[in-house]
């Protein structure tokens, strides 16, 4: 056994001068120092060697143990400085590399600029859920369960008594439930519709409402607010009309024209050649909704307002495909 012991120095000699990589020399601890190596089978035959023996082949175990082992953590540390100083160098004095910033989305940007045109003019900015109850979304807002009305939304239900909502007005029922006037709100947010998608029509997009109540509110303070927001979002040269229309919860109901910026009134293919462009639907409150939410139509007045986002961003950037802002095409966003 003692000649084994002397082979294993003579031919780990050896092997240690093949050594130049990290891999080599996990090879070589394997092969001698490892759990199988040949360091543990010697102590394996150890066990089996006569007690006069095993005084004399201990100490030189221990020794080959002791040998192998130090010198292999000495090669290892020349191989791992090697491996610094191979390594690539960072020049500390380089410019540093400029990151590329993402950018706001085009529907967002749009919110934001609308929001901000209604907060400094008094409008607080108050949110809902998504998922709303069928009362609000429908019969606290002067729809009944049989009104022909109902049909111009087509709905996502999840049961029959909540759904997915089909505009953010549900949030003005829900403001008016738990504030008395005055109040002075807008109420931005996602909302869906059960439609076919095509290049004017999406299953989801954003909303913007708004409410102002308060004792003795008129008409002509809801055509000065939107005028001052068209002037504002759209220019102050900006031309506008206001055309009689049905909404069920605002009566009288209105929806607001503006001149077509892209052909200034004179007629194109955004404005289908009549000048003018439909922004948003507004009116007075209805007196049932009033009742509905236990204010007194005989004290209070008040109006709204609604627009669609995604319809304000295409009108301005002459979009024509309201998909072009879901695909989240970099060659089409980067423009915004």
């Amino acid at each position: 056994m003692l000649n084994k012991i002397n082979d294993a120095k003579t031919q780990y000699a050896s092997d240690i001068l093949h050594v130049k990589t990290p891999k080599d020399l996990e090879d070589l601890r394997i092969k001698y120092l490892g759990r199988n190596g040949l360091v543990s089978v010697l102590f394996e035959e150890f066990k089996t060697v006569t007690p006069e023996e095993k005084r004399v082949l201990g100490k030189e175990l221990n020794f080959l143990r002791q040998e192998l082992q130090s010198k292999y953590d000495d090669l290892k540390e020349t191989i791992e400085k090697a491996a610094k100083l191979n390594a690539p160098k960072i020049d500390l004095t380089l410019p540093g590399r400029q990151t590329k910033a993402g950018s706001g989305h085009l529907v967002a940007e749009t919110m934001m600029e609308i929001i901000s045109i209604f907060k400094k003019i008094g409008f607080s900015v108050i949110t809902g859920p998504e998922i709303e109850s069928d009362k609000n979304n429908f019969e606290a807002l002067n729809f009944p369960a049989d009104h022909p009305a109902r049909d111009m939304q087509d709905t996502f239900f999840i049961n029959k008594d909540f759904v997915l909502r089909t505009h953010t007005t549900p949030v003005q029922v829900r403001i008016m439930e738990n504030q008395q006037p005055p109040i002075r709100a807008i109420m931005p947010g996602r909302v869906y519709r059960n439609e076919a998608i095509n290049a004017r029509s999406y299953c989801m997009f954003h909303q913007v409402d708004g409410i102002y109540i308060d004792e003795k509110v008129t008409f002509a303070e809801l055509k000065g607010t939107l005028v001052h927001f068209a002037r504002e979002y759209y220019g102050s040269s900006v031309q506008y009309k206001f055309r009689p229309s049905f909404f069920p919860f605002t009566e009288p109901s209105a929806e607001m024209d503006i001149t077509c910026f892209i052909c200034g009134g004179k007629g194109c293919r955004v404005c289908k050649h009549s000048g003018w462009l439909e922004i948003l639907g507004c009116g007075m409150v209805d007196p049932n909704v009033f009742k509905y939410v236990g204010y007194d139509p005989e004290k209070v007045t008040g109006y709204a307002f609604g627009m669609g986002i995604e319809r304000i961003s295409m009108l301005k950037h002459d979009i024509n495909d309201i998909r072009l802002l879901y695909e989240n095409d970099v060659r089409f966003l980067k423009q915004f």
